[in-house]
């Protein structure tokens, strides 16, 4: 088998969809002659946590760790939650962050360059330079984000004679947050310049949407393949469909990923329709910002609003398949098109229609309408928006409302397995 180290920053047990695709590469990789090793962090500080991950590592699989230093650690002492927050990604809009949060959010952007993780680039390069030798690997993949891992795959390129795969989950320097991280001119400029060198030196750059792939095009000549995330076909189970009319979202709510003109048709609706109002719910699962929760309950919407929080991957793919409606909600921003959350591919899996509100040419929208799995909405499409909700309805009445997916196999995590190997097999 042909061995390759993987240098990953999310691992189980932690939580959320950044642990996700790599453990399920591993899980696919001997099916396909791939040896996987695997080096993580040892006292890394996760966000979320969710054990059930652990029993999907492969049994024998080498997983090497590290210490690392993390500022998040120290920077909990006096904000917790602030810390907590920053480190997942939801950053409150401008005018409503505190002091000690402006102060964070200076600190990480300015003094903290990719991320917060750069502390751990030089040891692990130092530590895996030997091993890779003594190991005879000459195939290393680093995945982000945190984006600073990409440097330890720079850092090794540069010392060793390896093939260097990168692999961007999600941009860069156009991701949601970058702008809100205060960056002064000098700290934007060198995130510019780690970026170019990070796509210009490895031999191969793989992205999760096509959106990126033309973004990096700009960049680098490297060669660049989509891989998309996925879901597993094991996973695939028989719902138990709620009584009531569920819309469900899972995953984090962030702050600017807030559809206010959603809360809007809803309680217009609920206003107009006593038998909507009636049989609807709206669920959210996962990490929800303030300002979401507080839009929802100034549209009137307090009443029929769940909020479950953070549960195990096994429960959440559960409520997919037991929601009638599953909600996949993008922030309005040219810079989010090339965002395809790793829930698109669960949700395909699950049968159950998807309601979709993100930015024009969305790559979202692509997926969606090429395997028919749902209906897509700008975020000015108000009128539009209310006419799918009670179109919806209308087949949830008659007991009709379901999906006709079709071409989603292409999206299992076995067959994006099969994709990645014989890329990797092919030096």
């Amino acid at each position: 088998m042909k061995k390759v180290l993987i240098i990953a920053y999310y691992w189980p047990p932690a939580g959320g969809p950044g642990v996700q695709r790599w453990l399920k590469f591993v899980k696919y990789f001997r099916d396909f002659d791939i040896e996987p090793v695997v080096y993580v962090p040892e006292n890394p500080t996760y966000p979320m946590i969710d054990k059930a991950f652990e029993k999907e590592i492969p049994d024998g699989i080498t997983v090497i760790k590290n210490k690392i230093n993390e500022p998040y650690r120290f920077a909990s002492i006096f904000s917790k939650k602030n810390t907590k927050s920053i480190s997942s990604g939801i950053i409150a809009d401008q005018k409503k962050q505190s002091l000690i949060q402006r102060i964070l959010l200076y600190i990480r952007g300015n003094f903290f360059v990719p991320d917060a993780r750069v502390l751990w680039v030089k040891p692990s390069i130092k530590f895996l330079e030997h091993y890779l030798l003594n190991e005879g690997i000459d195939t290393v993949i680093t995945t982000g984000p945190p984006h600073s891992i990409h440097l330890i795959g720079l850092g090794l390129k540069k010392g060793l004679d390896i093939h260097w795969y990168a692999d961007f989950r999600d941009p860069w320097t156009t991701i949601g947050y970058h702008d809100k991280l205060k960056l002064s001119k000098r700290a934007a400029l060198k995130h510019k310049t780690l970026e170019k060198e990070v796509l210009s030196v490895a031999d191969d750059i793989i992205v999760t949407s096509f959106t990126t792939k033309k973004e990096f095009e700009t960049i680098t000549d490297r060669p660049i393949h989509v891989i998309t995330n996925g879901y597993d076909d094991e996973k695939v189970i028989k719902g138990n469909l709620d009584d009531q009319f569920t819309f469900s979202h899972i995953g984090s709510l962030l702050s600017e990923r807030n559809p206010k003109m959603l809360w809007k048709a809803f309680a217009a609706i609920i206003n107009e329709n006593q038998a909507f109002a009636a049989a609807f719910k709206l669920q959210l699962v996962g990490t929800v910002s303030e300002e979401v929760i507080q839009s929802i309950k100034e549209a009137g919407l307090a009443s029929y609003l769940e909020l479950k929080g953070y549960v195990p991957h096994d429960e959440a793919i559960q409520i997919q398949h037991d929601s009638q409606v599953l909600l996949l909600i993008e922030i309005d921003s040219e810079a989010t098109r090339c965002i395809i959350p790793g829930k698109l591919f669960e949700y395909m899996a699950s049968g159950r229609p998807i309601f979709a509100i993100g930015p024009d040419k969305a790559d979202i929208f692509k997926i969606i309408e090429e395997t028919k799995s749902g209906i897509s909405h700008r975020y000015n499409e108000y009128e539009e928006i209310k006419r799918t909700i009670l179109s919806y309805f209308k087949l949830y009445k008659e007991g009709k409302l379901g999906t006709h997916s079709r071409n989603i196999t292409q999206y299992s995590r076995k067959a994006l397995t099969k994709k990645l190997a014989s890329l990797l097999k092919r030096y």
